[in-house]
């Protein structure tokens, strides 16, 4: 897991310029789609309510490597590595994406504070559970997803 700020994203060689590029480019007047950057690198913006971290679940993937980041408003995302976790759903390898029904005890887990200055480069040996809330009041952001893959 690596977290900076945006302004810094272009020092990270294993993303690539048109990556940097796009997320430099980014404001909160982005439309809600998804963006083909090429034939497997792409970006959804959406937007949503955070969620309690007592509704949140890990998550992880295993072919893409996710960089996240905030347009609008402030979450958490809580993360640890995918070996230290126990109870999975059965991974969907047709979305590459598989949960965990461990609870996440927020009151010594690891997390990131997304705040539209920093973005989270998450690599497929980091379970993550995004989308909470940051100050246990629900708000609504906006957030792109770039989906690298390995």
């Amino acid at each position: 897991m690596i977290t900076d700020k945006i302004e810094n994203i272009r020092l990270y060689k294993n993303i690539p310029e048109k990556v940097a590029d796009f997320i430099i480019n980014l404001t909160s007047e982005t439309p809600c789609v998804r963006y083909e950057l090429d034939e497997k690198t792409y970006v959804n913006i959406e937007t949503y309510s955070t969620k309690s971290v007592f509704s949140a679940k890990y998550e992880y993937h295993k072919k893409f490597i996710d960089i996240q980041l905030l347009l609008s408003g402030e979450e958490k995302i809580y993360y640890k590595p995918v070996n230290d976790i126990t109870k999975p759903q059965p991974f969907n390898e047709e979305k590459d994406i598989g949960f965990f029904d461990e609870l996440i005890d927020y009151k010594t887990a690891d997390f990131v504070k997304l705040d539209c200055s920093n973005f989270m480069l998450i690599f497929p040996h980091e379970a993550h559970a995004p989308q909470i809330e940051s100050e246990n009041t629900p708000i609504r952001v906006k957030k792109a997803v770039v989906k690298l893959p390995v």
